[in-house]
């Protein structure tokens, strides 16, 4: 389903299987952060207003089940920080590569997130929502994703125990790229190279692939 916030005119798409049948529904713009009501009545006429000049008692709250938007062409990010410092760093650093950006509030919320949606890079604290590194549900979950899914995913992860683009120990963590704490200030630079190197990589490996016909 194909929607238009009224407030800033952004346009997003909704996959019709995450829309409940015959209930309002009740979500976020991702851009402005508008309240915006989705009437299944309306739907067919793609019909979507601001919560606030439609209401039901029977109304479908999205924080039960989120939804993520797609935005056209748009690349979508999730970011998984508890630090407010570190969390605006890497925000403003995702804004200038044109990411959308989720950010998880914790665990339980970023898995609940990912059933819905494949994002196209998760940054991730080691210590997100535990005190043990070994114990991180994010990294957990991704680790055991279909390598056909979690092929698609850039993973960083920030560290304060391994030094930044340290690739054996990414390999180790199941991640795609490692930043240090002390390096946070440069993690749109690092990102960057990081995700180039790896696009670079998969591009040589799926022509093998091509040549090899298995693909």
């Amino acid at each position: 389903m194909d929607i238009i916030c009224k407030k800033c005119s952004s346009k997003f798409r909704i996959p019709d299987e995450k829309i409940p049948a015959g209930r309002v529904t009740t979500v976020a713009c991702p851009k402005c952060k508008t309240r915006l009501t989705l009437n299944p009545v309306k739907r067919a006429a793609g019909n979507v207003v601001p919560a606030a000049e439609e209401k039901s008692s029977n109304g479908y709250d999205s924080s039960d089940r989120p939804f993520d938007f797609i935005e056209e062409e748009g690349l979508t990010a999730m970011l998984c920080e508890q630090n407010p410092i570190i969390i605006k760093t890497v925000t403003e650093a995702l804004q200038l590569m044109d990411y959308q950006i989720t950010v998880a509030e914790s665990a339980r919320d970023a898995l609940k997130r990912m059933r819905y949606h494949v994002y196209d890079l998760i940054v991730v604290n080691e210590n997100f929502d535990t005190k043990n590194p070994e114990a991180n549900g994010v990294l957990i979950y991704l680790e055991r994703l279909a390598i056909s899914v979690r092929r698609n995913i850039f993973v960083a992860m920030i560290s304060t125990r391994y030094r930044t683009m340290d690739n054996m120990m990414a390999f180790h963590a199941s991640v795609n790229l490692i930043v240090n704490i002390k390096n946070i200030e440069d993690i749109g630079k690092i990102l960057s190279r990081g995700i180039t190197d790896n696009e670079l990589f998969y591009r040589v490996y799926k022509e093998g692939l091509k040549e090899a016909g298995r693909m």
